[in-house]
């Protein structure tokens, strides 16, 4: 593709999210999702495979479903209210159908369907993108309108963390195992959303940060499977010892970063009566720890293959670029220190 026309889409991308978040008008809203959907569509088609081809397809029918859904509950809403302002949202009928569609946007549990075989059809720069930066517009809209009936939210959150862990236990595929991730750490941020809005916002911000760290790690690797995870030390043998310190930050285990959220997540959910909610979430990260424990295993202490061919890529330097990867990493795997100093900034 032409560094040209990437630059475009790439602006797309960025302009529609920045209309979502500015506007107060429900189809400003509405033509900011759109834009972000059709900018990344070429970039997810781009590189002409069959598999590529199908997972844009797919994203693109689930999309349009949402946005469709999206429009028809906000003329549902003005047509009751007589108004199209977001922050505004009254009636209850429209709130539950537009966080419905938000919920698809996203990729949350029951709706999660299409997150998976996706983002295996993608490669992981593409996917990189389709699960940090596509989340942004959706989730400034779900924070604006804190929908009155909280038992959706609650019930879409525990789902999802439940799915989101359960169905990555028989992956072997990256991709998919990195999309169940997804789905689960969306469920913790949907379940405190009503309770703590700025909670949500440092979860989103700390899930990106780990995941942008582990997809740069499978990218240097150029790993799609559990089994390439394996030869791994080979090619960075410094990172490859890192790496399951990363995972388990994403299943949220101290003393890595990724416990924050989770920690102050559920600590947020006692104080609202909500403790067996709590109980549940907890227990289904769990799952979603099993299957970072898998990988952890594959590439850290299983028997690496020990012939010329296999050590050959660590003499070669790789031509990617590693200071994104080194600073994600230190993110992803100290920042749990500055806990208290978050919470002050979060409450001023």
């Amino acid at each position: 593709m032409s560094p040209y026309i990437l630059a475009t889409f790439l602006f797309g991308l960025g302009l529609g999210t920045t209309i979502t978040f500015a506007s107060s008008h429900w189809l400003l809203a509405w033509m900011g999702l759109e834009m972000n959907t059709l900018a990344i569509i070429p970039l997810m088609a781009q590189h002409h495979h069959p598999r590529a081809v199908e997972a844009t397809i797919k994203y693109f029918l689930a999309q349009a479903t949402a946005a469709a859904m999206l429009l028809f509950a906000s003329a549902t809403n003005a047509w009751l209210t007589g108004q199209w302002d977001i922050q505004q949202m009254s009636h209850p009928v429209p709130i539950a159908m537009i966080t419905i569609a938000l919920a698809l946007k996203i990729g949350l549990a029951p709706m999660h369907s299409w997150l998976p075989e996706v983002l295996q059809g993608l490669d992981l720069t593409t996917g990189l993108i389709l699960s940090t930066w596509q989340k942004l517009a959706p989730f400034a809209l779900l924070l604006q309108i804190q929908p009155a009936n909280s038992m959706i939210l609650v019930i879409l959150g525990l789902t999802s963390t439940l799915v989101g862990g359960w169905g990555g236990l028989n992956q072997t595929q990256l991709r998919k195992i990195l999309a169940y991730s997804s789905v689960a750490h969306l469920g913790w941020m949907i379940l405190v959303l009503q309770f703590s809005p700025s909670l949500t916002f440092l979860a989103l911000l700390t899930y990106f940060v780990m995941t942008l760290s582990t997809f740069l790690v499978f990218k240097l690797n150029k790993a799609t499977n559990i089994n390439t995870l394996a030869i791994s030390w080979a090619k960075t043998p410094v990172l490859t010892s890192l790496t399951p310190l990363v995972l388990l930050s994403l299943g949220g285990l101290p003393p890595l970063t990724g416990f924050m959220p989770k920690w102050l997540i559920l600590q947020e959910l006692t104080k609202h009566d909500l403790a067996p909610a709590a109980t549940i979430a907890a227990l289904t990260a769990l799952l979603s720890l099993y299957f970072y424990l898998r990988l952890s295993y594959a590439m850290t202490l299983t028997m690496s293959p020990n012939n010329l061919a296999g050590t050959t890529p660590w003499r070669l330097p790789s031509p990617q670029l590693a200071l994104p990867l080194a600073i994600s990493t230190t993110a992803t795997l100290s920042l749990l220190p500055l806990t208290p100093a978050t919470i002050t900034l979060l409450t001023l």
